[in-house]
């Protein structure tokens, strides 16, 4: 059986998002998947509380912050991996397919500061990579659809999946983002589901479901294969894209997704400030013709 890591969830509800800080408990090296910063986007005040939250535990249990990991460039939430970079000398970690993302979103915001080769980032990983976490190693596993440059990251029983799965009663994430692809998706999901049963899952958001009442983040292979209301057995895969794409239509966007994208595809960090000393995101503005 594949060691298991120590693994402490953080959730976010503003944002809906699960962050992870996993250990090896034997090294007691440490990783961080998918830090969230704090922002109020009525006002743009960013802040650190729920890094920090991150930070204690780390220090509280005298770990070693080895790595943040990064599934992708989320659109729903700001990313808090310089932060944790800033305390702890950790690297910031994403898939290489992150210089796609960059390309497309560097041209819809007009940015001339992205360098489109994934530069911002300490280390781009590919399909397949090992890297340790102490003693244990972290496998990387291409999983696009959602974006590009989805990874999910396997660390002894556990995959950290990111946005390509939800609960088994939520299904699965949308594929309508720039570069996002639903036959893509579906392939990647049956790669994780070809995993062993046992394999835990763990995920990055949770919305809970009709009839939940309760947030819920941890499944497994066997799980989702038993149950996942849009990749039950027998379900092919142009009828999983025909529904993932019917539905991806009636999806609004996310509410973070202008300043969460500009920010992280620059690895978190915010915009060089300007003349005046403050640092701004852009809003394209798209005119509707009259009917």
């Amino acid at each position: 059986m594949p060691q298991s890591p120590k693994i402490e969830a953080f959730f976010d509800e503003p944002t809906n998002t699960v962050s992870y800080l996993v250990t090896d408990p034997s090294t007691r090296f440490a990783a961080i998947i998918d830090p969230v910063l704090d922002y109020d986007h009525s006002s743009g005040t960013v802040a650190t509380e729920s890094a920090q939250r991150m930070l204690a535990a780390v220090k509280e249990a005298g770990l070693t912050l080895q790595w943040v990991l990064e599934t992708h460039a989320h659109a729903d939430h700001l990313s808090a991996a310089p932060f944790l970079r800033g305390e702890t000398g950790a690297h910031v970690v994403i898939g290489e397919h992150i210089t796609e993302v960059q390309r497309i979103f560097s041209k819809t915001f007009n940015l001339g500061d992205i360098s489109c080769t994934g530069a911002e980032f300490d280390k781009l990983v590919r399909d397949g990579e090992t890297f340790p976490l102490g003693s244990m190693k972290i496998s990387v596993m291409h999983t696009p659809g959602h974006t590009p440059a989805c990874v999910s990251y396997r660390i002894g029983d556990a995959v950290f999946v990111g946005d390509t799965l939800f609960m088994p009663d939520y299904g699965t994430a949308r594929a309508d983002f720039p570069g996002g692809d639903a036959r893509t998706l579906y392939r990647s999901i049956q790669r994780l589901l070809s995993l062993p049963p046992a394999t835990r899952l763990f995920l990055c958001h949770d919305y809970k479901a009709p009839g939940r009442d309760r947030y819920a983040w941890e499944t497994t292979v066997a799980e989702q294969l038993a149950g996942n209301v849009h990749v039950h057995e027998g379900i092919s895969e142009d009828e999983f894209v025909a529904m993932r794409e019917e539905r991806d239509a009636t999806l609004s966007a996310p509410q973070l997704l202008l300043p969460s994208v500009q920010v992280n595809i620059r690895a978190g960090r915010k915009p060089a400030p300007e003349d005046n000393g403050v640092s701004y995101l852009k809003i394209p503005l798209t005119v509707k013709d009259r009917a």
